[in-house]
Protein backbone atom coordinates (compact mmCIF):
# COMPACT_ATOMS: atom_id res chain seq x y z
CA UNK A 1 0.00 0.00 0.00
CA UNK A 2 1.15 3.35 -1.04
CA UNK A 3 1.80 5.72 2.32
CA UNK A 4 0.40 9.42 2.28
CA UNK A 5 3.58 11.09 1.97
CA UNK A 6 4.70 9.43 -1.11
CA UNK A 7 1.12 9.86 -2.66
CA UNK A 8 1.45 13.54 -1.66
CA UNK A 9 5.08 14.18 -2.86
CA UNK A 10 4.01 12.03 -6.13
CA UNK A 11 1.19 14.67 -6.83
CA UNK A 12 3.64 18.01 -5.22
CA UNK A 13 6.23 16.45 -8.20
CA UNK A 14 3.93 16.75 -11.25
CA UNK A 15 4.43 19.39 -13.14
CA UNK A 16 1.89 19.34 -16.18
CA UNK A 17 -1.25 21.48 -14.73
CA UNK A 18 -3.94 18.83 -15.92
CA UNK A 19 -1.84 15.74 -14.54
CA UNK A 20 -1.67 17.49 -11.30
CA UNK A 21 -5.50 18.21 -11.03
CA UNK A 22 -5.76 14.66 -11.57
CA UNK A 23 -3.28 13.40 -9.08
CA UNK A 24 -4.43 15.66 -6.41
CA UNK A 25 -7.92 14.42 -6.71
CA UNK A 26 -7.78 10.91 -6.99
CA UNK A 27 -5.07 10.80 -3.80
CA UNK A 28 -7.69 12.47 -1.62
CA UNK A 29 -10.37 9.93 -3.10
CA UNK A 30 -7.81 7.37 -1.85
CA UNK A 31 -7.32 8.64 1.55
CA UNK A 32 -10.90 9.06 2.19
CA UNK A 33 -11.28 5.39 0.97
CA UNK A 34 -9.17 4.40 3.48
CA UNK A 35 -6.05 3.40 0.00
CA UNK A 36 -3.21 5.03 1.62
CA UNK A 37 -0.93 4.10 4.66
CA UNK A 38 -0.54 6.79 7.78
CA UNK A 39 3.22 6.82 6.94
CA UNK A 40 5.33 9.89 6.55
CA UNK A 41 8.40 8.22 5.54
CA UNK A 42 9.72 10.94 1.97
CA UNK A 43 10.14 13.93 2.77
CA UNK A 44 8.48 16.86 0.55
CA UNK A 45 10.12 18.69 -2.04
CA UNK A 46 11.58 22.34 -1.44
CA UNK A 47 9.67 23.40 -4.42
CA UNK A 48 6.87 21.46 -6.52
CA UNK A 49 7.31 20.99 -10.22
CA UNK A 50 5.53 23.27 -12.65
CA UNK A 51 5.44 23.39 -16.07
CA UNK A 52 8.02 25.83 -18.51
CA UNK A 53 4.92 28.03 -18.96
CA UNK A 54 3.64 30.54 -17.30
CA UNK A 55 7.01 31.77 -17.09
CA UNK A 56 7.65 33.87 -13.56
CA UNK A 57 8.58 37.00 -13.18
CA UNK A 58 8.75 39.29 -10.12
CA UNK A 59 5.58 41.17 -9.13
CA UNK A 60 7.72 44.48 -9.91
CA UNK A 61 8.22 42.78 -13.79
CA UNK A 62 4.56 42.14 -14.00
CA UNK A 63 2.92 43.64 -16.94
CA UNK A 64 -0.10 45.62 -16.86
CA UNK A 65 -3.19 43.78 -17.78
CA UNK A 66 -4.25 46.58 -19.81
CA UNK A 67 -7.42 48.74 -19.24
CA UNK A 68 -11.14 48.00 -18.50
CA UNK A 69 -12.68 45.56 -20.46
CA UNK A 70 -10.76 44.71 -23.41
CA UNK A 71 -10.35 41.48 -24.36
CA UNK A 72 -6.71 41.56 -23.52
CA UNK A 73 -7.23 42.69 -20.15
CA UNK A 74 -10.18 39.84 -19.61
CA UNK A 75 -7.48 37.27 -20.65
CA UNK A 76 -4.95 38.62 -18.13
CA UNK A 77 -7.71 38.90 -15.12
CA UNK A 78 -8.70 34.86 -16.01
CA UNK A 79 -4.66 33.62 -16.12
CA UNK A 80 -4.20 35.73 -13.07
CA UNK A 81 -6.78 33.76 -11.15
CA UNK A 82 -5.57 30.52 -12.59
CA UNK A 83 -2.29 30.60 -11.95
CA UNK A 84 -3.41 31.81 -8.02
CA UNK A 85 -5.28 28.00 -8.13
CA UNK A 86 -2.28 26.24 -9.42
CA UNK A 87 0.10 27.42 -6.89
CA UNK A 88 -2.70 26.76 -3.87
CA UNK A 89 -3.29 23.29 -5.04
CA UNK A 90 0.63 23.03 -4.04
CA UNK A 91 0.23 25.23 -1.42
CA UNK A 92 -2.42 22.81 0.51
CA UNK A 93 -0.49 19.44 -0.82
CA UNK A 94 2.55 20.74 0.84
CA UNK A 95 0.70 21.73 4.32
CA UNK A 96 -0.80 18.58 4.28
CA UNK A 97 2.44 16.14 3.69
CA UNK A 98 4.86 18.15 5.27
CA UNK A 99 2.83 18.95 8.83
CA UNK A 100 0.33 16.13 9.22
CA UNK A 101 2.75 13.87 10.57
CA UNK A 102 2.98 15.93 13.46
CA UNK A 103 -0.38 17.48 13.47
CA UNK A 104 -3.08 14.39 12.49
CA UNK A 105 -5.56 12.56 10.49
CA UNK A 106 -8.32 15.59 10.44
CA UNK A 107 -5.33 18.29 9.74
CA UNK A 108 -4.80 16.04 6.43
CA UNK A 109 -8.21 15.01 5.52
CA UNK A 110 -8.78 19.31 5.76
CA UNK A 111 -5.40 20.37 3.68
CA UNK A 112 -6.56 17.37 1.31
CA UNK A 113 -9.85 18.40 0.55
CA UNK A 114 -8.74 22.44 0.67
CA UNK A 115 -6.28 20.33 -2.57
CA UNK A 116 -8.90 19.18 -4.77
CA UNK A 117 -10.90 22.06 -4.10
CA UNK A 118 -7.90 24.05 -5.94
CA UNK A 119 -7.68 21.57 -8.78
CA UNK A 120 -11.21 21.97 -9.52
CA UNK A 121 -11.33 26.00 -8.96
CA UNK A 122 -7.92 25.53 -11.47
CA UNK A 123 -9.81 23.33 -13.89
CA UNK A 124 -13.01 25.78 -14.39
CA UNK A 125 -10.38 28.98 -14.41
CA UNK A 126 -8.43 26.99 -17.25
CA UNK A 127 -11.29 26.07 -19.36
CA UNK A 128 -12.86 29.54 -18.97
CA UNK A 129 -9.21 31.07 -20.97
CA UNK A 130 -9.70 28.39 -23.60
CA UNK A 131 -13.19 29.58 -23.98
CA UNK A 132 -11.69 33.20 -24.34
CA UNK A 133 -9.26 31.90 -27.29
CA UNK A 134 -6.11 31.67 -24.69
CA UNK A 135 -4.67 28.84 -21.74
CA UNK A 136 -2.83 28.65 -18.73
CA UNK A 137 0.55 29.71 -19.30
CA UNK A 138 -0.06 32.08 -21.81
CA UNK A 139 1.18 35.14 -20.03
CA UNK A 140 3.76 35.63 -17.50
CA UNK A 141 2.89 35.05 -13.89
CA UNK A 142 3.90 36.07 -10.34
CA UNK A 143 7.03 34.36 -8.93
CA UNK A 144 6.33 35.18 -5.41
CA UNK A 145 3.16 32.79 -4.61
CA UNK A 146 5.52 30.15 -3.43
CA UNK A 147 7.98 32.18 -1.15
CA UNK A 148 5.49 32.23 1.67
CA UNK A 149 5.35 28.52 1.90
CA UNK A 150 9.27 27.58 1.70
CA UNK A 151 9.45 30.73 4.47
CA UNK A 152 7.57 29.08 6.68
CA UNK A 153 8.45 25.44 5.93
CA UNK A 154 9.48 24.25 9.46
CA UNK A 155 6.80 26.32 11.33
CA UNK A 156 3.54 24.90 11.22
CA UNK A 157 1.84 27.66 13.39
CA UNK A 158 3.88 30.63 10.62
CA UNK A 159 2.79 28.55 7.94
CA UNK A 160 -0.94 28.49 9.16
CA UNK A 161 -0.82 32.15 9.93
CA UNK A 162 0.98 33.57 6.48
CA UNK A 163 -1.20 31.66 4.19
CA UNK A 164 -4.91 30.34 5.09
CA UNK A 165 -5.30 33.55 7.25
CA UNK A 166 -3.61 36.18 5.51
CA UNK A 167 -2.92 35.06 1.77
CA UNK A 168 -6.12 33.16 0.93
CA UNK A 169 -8.31 35.94 3.89
CA UNK A 170 -6.87 38.69 1.45
CA UNK A 171 -9.04 36.73 -1.35
CA UNK A 172 -11.85 37.23 0.37
CA UNK A 173 -11.67 40.72 0.82
CA UNK A 174 -10.94 41.54 -2.92
CA UNK A 175 -13.29 38.37 -4.92
CA UNK A 176 -16.58 40.21 -4.42
CA UNK A 177 -15.77 43.60 -5.78
CA UNK A 178 -13.95 41.29 -9.03
CA UNK A 179 -17.09 38.87 -9.00
CA UNK A 180 -19.45 42.58 -8.98
CA UNK A 181 -17.32 43.79 -12.32
CA UNK A 182 -17.47 40.42 -14.25
CA UNK A 183 -21.12 40.08 -13.77
CA UNK A 184 -21.65 43.73 -14.44
CA UNK A 185 -19.72 43.06 -17.53
CA UNK A 186 -22.54 40.38 -18.66
CA UNK A 187 -20.43 37.38 -18.33
CA UNK A 188 -22.73 34.92 -16.10
CA UNK A 189 -19.97 32.13 -16.68
CA UNK A 190 -17.51 33.91 -15.08
CA UNK A 191 -19.18 35.22 -11.85
CA UNK A 192 -20.65 31.64 -11.30
CA UNK A 193 -17.33 30.62 -10.97
CA UNK A 194 -15.71 33.10 -9.09
CA UNK A 195 -19.05 32.83 -6.32
CA UNK A 196 -17.88 29.36 -5.80
CA UNK A 197 -14.38 30.23 -5.50
CA UNK A 198 -15.49 32.73 -2.82
CA UNK A 199 -17.47 29.65 -0.89
CA UNK A 200 -15.01 27.51 -0.93
CA UNK A 201 -12.53 29.90 0.21
CA UNK A 202 -14.33 31.21 3.15
CA UNK A 203 -14.15 27.34 3.89
CA UNK A 204 -10.38 26.98 3.40
CA UNK A 205 -9.60 30.42 5.27
CA UNK A 206 -11.71 28.38 7.87
CA UNK A 207 -9.97 25.23 8.63
CA UNK A 208 -6.61 27.18 8.41
CA UNK A 209 -8.34 29.25 11.34
CA UNK A 210 -9.70 26.10 12.91
CA UNK A 211 -5.79 24.50 13.03
CA UNK A 212 -3.96 27.74 13.78
CA UNK A 213 -6.37 27.61 17.01
CA UNK A 214 -4.97 24.23 17.92
CA UNK A 215 -1.14 25.26 17.58
CA UNK A 216 -2.24 28.18 20.12
CA UNK A 217 -4.25 26.21 22.33
CA UNK A 218 -1.00 24.02 22.28
CA UNK A 219 1.60 26.97 23.13
CA UNK A 220 -0.96 28.27 25.81
CA UNK A 221 -0.51 31.79 23.60
CA UNK A 222 -3.38 33.70 23.05
CA UNK A 223 -3.89 33.37 19.40
CA UNK A 224 -4.65 36.67 18.21
CA UNK A 225 -1.08 37.81 19.56
CA UNK A 226 0.81 34.80 18.38
CA UNK A 227 -0.84 35.27 14.86
CA UNK A 228 0.26 38.83 15.03
CA UNK A 229 3.65 38.05 16.20
CA UNK A 230 4.12 35.51 13.64
CA UNK A 231 2.70 37.71 10.46
CA UNK A 232 4.99 40.31 11.66
CA UNK A 233 7.72 37.84 11.30
CA UNK A 234 6.84 36.24 8.31
CA UNK A 235 4.86 37.99 6.43
CA UNK A 236 6.72 40.41 3.94
CA UNK A 237 3.61 42.38 2.71
CA UNK A 238 1.18 44.64 4.80
CA UNK A 239 -2.15 43.93 5.91
CA UNK A 240 -4.21 46.13 4.50
CA UNK A 241 -8.13 47.54 3.95
CA UNK A 242 -10.78 47.14 2.96
CA UNK A 243 -11.81 44.02 4.33
CA UNK A 244 -14.24 41.90 3.88
CA UNK A 245 -15.07 41.73 8.00
CA UNK A 246 -18.31 39.46 7.04
CA UNK A 247 -16.59 36.69 5.31
CA UNK A 248 -13.46 36.59 7.66
CA UNK A 249 -15.80 36.84 10.77
CA UNK A 250 -17.96 33.56 8.81
CA UNK A 251 -14.24 31.53 8.51
CA UNK A 252 -13.43 32.32 12.80
CA UNK A 253 -11.22 35.43 11.58
CA UNK A 254 -12.21 38.23 13.45
CA UNK A 255 -10.75 41.93 14.40
CA UNK A 256 -9.41 41.26 16.89
CA UNK A 257 -6.93 39.59 14.92
CA UNK A 258 -5.96 41.58 12.19
CA UNK A 259 -7.51 45.37 12.96
CA UNK A 260 -3.99 46.27 15.19
CA UNK A 261 -1.68 45.61 12.82
CA UNK A 262 -3.38 46.72 9.20
CA UNK A 263 -2.00 49.45 7.58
Amino acid sequence: MTTIARAIRAALLTAEPRAKCFATRQLARDWRAGKLAWAFDVAMPDQPAWPDAPELLPPNRMPKRGKGGSERARIALWHSLAHIEFVAIDLALDMAGRFGDDMGEEFVTDFLAVAADEAMHFALLARKLEQLGSHYGALPAHAGLWEAAHATRHDVAARLAVVPMVLEARGLDVTPATLERVRAAGDAGGAKILARILDDEIRHVGIGTKHFLRCAEMTQLAPESLWQDLVKRHFRGAIKPPFNDSARLAAGLSRGFYAEIAH
